[in-house]
Parts: C-alpha cells; sequence; structure tokens
C-alpha cells in the first residue's frame, strides 16, 4: 500500500513552483495592462510601489504576511528586480525596487549558450517538470521546421523581466489565488491595481525608504522598525542577506556588498547598519510628545538625539534579541561544545552530508554562541 502524500501547510504551497503538477507547457508569455509613470525598459530606474486591500481591511495576519514576503523575493530574483526594502502591513504593502535596465539583463542570456542559461533560470519561478517540457516544446518547434515560433515562446518571457507593471501584477494575482484557496474565499484582494512614483536616487531614495521602514512604528505596531518582522529593515537586522544588500544600496555602501552592512567603511567610520539606523530615527522624529515620549507613534528628540549619540549602534543583547525572533523552530543556541554534542546525539535528524555540528552566530560579536544550522529569516512557518 502506497504511503499518502504529505499534506503542504499553507506557506509550502506558496512556494511551489509554477507548473508543479503540469504535464505541458501552458505559458506564452505575459500580457501586461496600461502602463503607469513608469520610464523606458531602456533605463533603470527606481519606484515606490503600494497597493491596498479591497475596502481597506486588514485581511493580511502573520501567516500572510510571511506568504506574500516570500513571493515577493521570489518574484523579484526571476524579474530582475532590486528590491531596496518593504513594509507588509495588515491592509496594504509598500515596495521600494529598482528595476535594471532591461537590455543589461537579459543580456545574460544571449549568446550561443544563452538558451540555456535562461531555461536555469526560469527555476527560480517554475518546476523542473516545467522547464523540461518546454524544453522539448522548443526542440520540436525547431525540428518542424518553426524557429520563429521558438524565438516568440523565449520572447515572452524575456519581456516580463526588468518590467515593473508585470512584476507587480504577477505578485498580486498570484497572492490573491493562494490567499482564496487558503481562506477558501472567491474574488478580487486588492482595492486598485497599484500606485507607484518614481524616486530620484540619493536623498530622495533614502527618505522614502525610511518612510517604508517607519510604517509599522508610526502605525503604533512597534516601537522600534528593528522589532517589525515584515518590513525591510526588520528583516536585515535579523540576518537577511537579501535586504541587507538592498538597505546597502540605500546607504550608499553598496559597492561593497552584502557585507557592508555590519562592517564600517574606512571613509565613513560607520556600518551601513549604522547610518541607515541613524536616517531612520532622524526621520522618524515627531514633533508632538507628551514628556519624554511621542504621542503619534514616532520617536521624540530626545529618543532619535540619544540613538545619534550611540552613532547607530545596536548593543550585543539587542542584535541577539532580533536574531532570536527569526529562529527557525527546532534549532539549539549554546556553546560550541554543548550545539556538538547534541549534534552527535542526534545525529540520525540532520542530513548524511552534515559533518559537523556547531555554526557560528554572525551577530555575537564574542564568538561564545552557536547555532546547530545556519539561521533563516522565515518568520512562520
Amino acid at each position: 500500500m502506497e504511503p499518502k502524500p504529505r499534506v503542504l501547510s499553507p506557506l509550502e504551497r506558496i512556494e511551489l513552483p509554477t507548473g508543479a503538477s503540469l504535464g505541458r507547457v501552458f505559458a506564452r508569455g505575459w500580457k501586461g495592462g496600461r502602463q503607469r509613470i513608469v520610464l523606458s525598459a531602456a533605463e533603470g530606474a527606481s519606484y515606490h510601489i503600494m497597493s491596498r486591500t479591497a475596502g481597506g481591511e486588514r485581511l493580511l495576519g502573520d501567516t500572510e504576511k510571511e506568504a506574500l514576503r516570500r513571493l515577493m523575493w521570489r518574484l523579484a530574483r526571476f524579474a530582475g528586480v532590486e528590491i531596496h526594502t518593504y513594509a507588509i502591513m495588515d491592509n496594504h504593502f509598500h515596495v521600494l525596487a529598482r528595476v535594471p535596465a532591461h537590455d543589461e539583463f537579459v543580456a545574460q542570456f544571449a549568446g550561443p549558450d544563452g538558451e540555456e542559461r535562461l531555461l536555469d533560470h526560469l527555476l527560480l519561478l517554475y518546476s523542473r517538470h516545467y522547464v523540461a517540457a518546454l524544453r522539448v516544446e522548443l526542440a520540436d518547434l525547431r525540428q518542424r521546421g518553426m524557429p520563429d515560433e521558438a524565438d516568440a515562446l523565449i520572447a515572452g518571457y524575456l519581456r516580463r523581466m526588468c518590467n515593473l507593471p508585470v512584476f507587480v501584477k504577477e505578485l498580486k494575482e498570484r497572492f490573491t489565488r493562494w490567499y482564496n484557496r487558503h481562506r477558501d474565499r472567491r474574488g478580487t484582494l486588492w482595492m486598485e491595481r497599484f500606485k507607484s512614483v518614481l524616486v530620484e536616487d540619493g536623498e530622495a531614495l533614502r527618505t522614502m525608504s525610511a518612510y517604508i521602514d517607519l510604517n509599522p512604528v508610526r502605525a503604533g505596531m512597534v516601537k522600534d522598525p528593528k522589532d517589525y518582522r515584515w518590513c525591510g529593515y526588520g528583516e536585515a537586522v535579523g540576518g537577511g542577506k537579501a535586504a541587507r544588500h538592498g538597505l546597502c544600496q540605500v546607504a550608499g555602501h553598496g559597492e561593497r556588498g552584502e557585507a557592508a552592512w555590519d562592517t564600517p567603511a574606512a571613509t565613513k567610520g560607520m556600518s551601513a547598519a549604522e547610518v541607515y539606523r541613524c536616517w531612520l530615527f532622524e526621520d522618524g522624529k515627531t514633533s508632538e510628545t507628551r514628556g519624554d515620549k511621542a504621542t503619534k507613534g514616532g520617536f521624540s528628540t530626545e529618543t532619535a538625539a540619544a540613538e545619534k549619540k550611540r552613532k547607530g549602534k545596536l548593543s550585543r543583547a539587542a542584535l541577539l534579541r532580533c536574531r532570536v525572533r527569526y529562529f527557525s523552530d527546532g534549532l539549539v543556541l549554546g556553546t560550541k561544545s554543548y550545539v556538538d554534542g547534541v549534534f552527535e546525539a542526534y545525529r540520525g535528524h540532520f542530513g548524511p552530508k552534515r559533518t559537523s555540528g556547531a555554526r557560528a552566530l554572525r551577530e555575537d560579536a564574542q564568538g561564545s554562541l552557536f547555532t546547530a544550522r545556519q539561521l533563516s529569516v522565515r518568520t512562520v512557518g
């Protein structure tokens, strides 16, 4: 008797690649709707994107926010969209993203081996079965003397890349299908298509990024943006590499990559994390206070001044608390010898390729704490 297939959790379902259970290729490209104020595909530019749920209802709980976050990053990698930061709230979301020049991005799929590189790239979003079926279909079209049709099929995928309207449309439509299945509902989930604002690099980009990451503070959900799991800054403090990379770009430390997040620059003496945190507290000041506390979901002048005096440095304890929020269930935390001992005692719970137990906790500058595996920034499931 064959074992019953495992029932997938809602968050596992959001990560299923397209075409996971299909027997043939069905996608022939993507047709976008009417354009917003979006520059030519030949130019790279940054945009603030915002969309609200239908009627402004608070439809997004923790699981839904996590599902939308995962889907957002996955589609961004596929489409070549570079996310600087984001905030997923109870009834709307913000994304600040850079859309590279289309021709520059798709140039990687040119040349004799370009098609194979494209097929490998499609695995970011599609199942191996789907990509294998696409490869067979392309070969069949060319064998039958229909190379133009094969090229048109490939072009359909390329048109979806570095295309802001298509990226947002697909994000919202895919999430809606998941949400409706998850909640056993029907109908539209979003109030409108989406709003977008073209954002200049430099001061404007920094101001918009801070505005987005301060959303949960101004809404009274948290007192410090580092404590909100579903915004770019919170994910970055929690260890998210992609989120750190995006904010390094905003802080002007992007030339040194993700490592710039917690490594001081020789010229500035501050890391991207410290620079950005100071910006957040400066931009988050509110003039309305009661005593020494801000009354409208912002920071008092005294709080902002204290953060500036600390130069945006978070204590070891604060970093560890943030990191703990992003631990996956079942991790072991302790000294190296303790974690290694647990690993040896429960060797069968780890993969056959695993040769050692303890993994250093990067945020622990003293080097005294270790985990049983590299930490995950996934907050739910």
